[in-house]
């Protein structure tokens, strides 16, 4: 994971908690309920993501691991 993925993910929560916050005072609940139905689903693809490079990582270093030995 890299600075700039954090990053991102940082600010589109910002951007999204803000909106949030908008559509909640407007009295536009059904906008503020899609809003947090696409952050629960861009986080859990990002979360996929990190993921997959996690064990690409993993399995990277057990292959390593075995030709050392």
């Amino acid at each position: 994971m890299e600075l700039n993925d954090l990053l991102r993910i940082v600010g589109i929560g910002l951007v999204i908690g803000i909106l949030h916050v908008f559509f909640e005072q407007t009295g536009k609940k059904e906008f503020s309920f899609f809003l947090f139905i696409f952050a629960y689903i861009y986080i859990a693809a990002e979360l996929l993501r990190f993921l997959r490079i996690f064990f690409i990582e993993i399995t990277e270093f057990f292959q390593w691991l075995a030709w050392a030995v």
